[in-house]
């Protein structure tokens, strides 16, 4: 029986899940998803450049795991622009650092850490917001995470 998945770090959620060849419609096209960790190290690696044992770190996970992620983001984002599929981001073992909250009646988006609870847009005062780690399904449980492990919300 395999061991159980630990979950991973990520930084916050992405602003957008999925992509798509200009047009081409959507039922007509075969779809790669793409796990949130596997954009994480996608991120890491490929955009902010760090190192395979620094990213890792950054996301609390073995080396060699950072490096089985980020072989698997690359096929799949190189299959995904290759072949004109459709990528999707979506699950994964994760829990996220920050949080990217938008506002439905302005527009108006911004970064919070996890733990942060927010009601009110801070540029109009709606309370109609979007909290884009929720829409995976987190919030309470990375806050919980990182309470338990002393608030230490980012690591430099």
């Amino acid at each position: 029986m395999p061991r159980p998945q630990n979950n991973r770090i990520v930084n916050e959620p992405p602003l957008f899940t999925e992509f798509k060849p200009v047009g081409v419609n959507r039922p007509d096209l075969d779809q790669v998803l793409l796990s949130l960790d596997e954009l994480e190290a996608f991120r890491l690696a490929d955009k902010l450049g760090f190192s395979h044992a620094n990213a890792a770190d950054e996301m609390e996970i073995s080396r060699s795991t950072f490096t089985r992620l980020i072989e698997k983001a690359r096929e799949k984002v190189a299959d995904f622009i290759i072949n004109g599929k459709m990528l999707t981001v979506e699950g994964g073992n994760i829990h996220f650092r920050k949080n990217i909250i938008r506002c439905n009646k302005c527009g108006y988006m911004f970064k919070i850490n996890i733990n942060n609870m927010i009601t009110e847009c801070p540029a109009c005062h709606s309370h109609d917001l979007i909290n884009l780690a929720g829409g995976f399904g987190h919030g309470k449980c990375c806050n919980n995470r990182y309470r338990k492990r002393g608030g230490n919300y980012a690591k430099k």
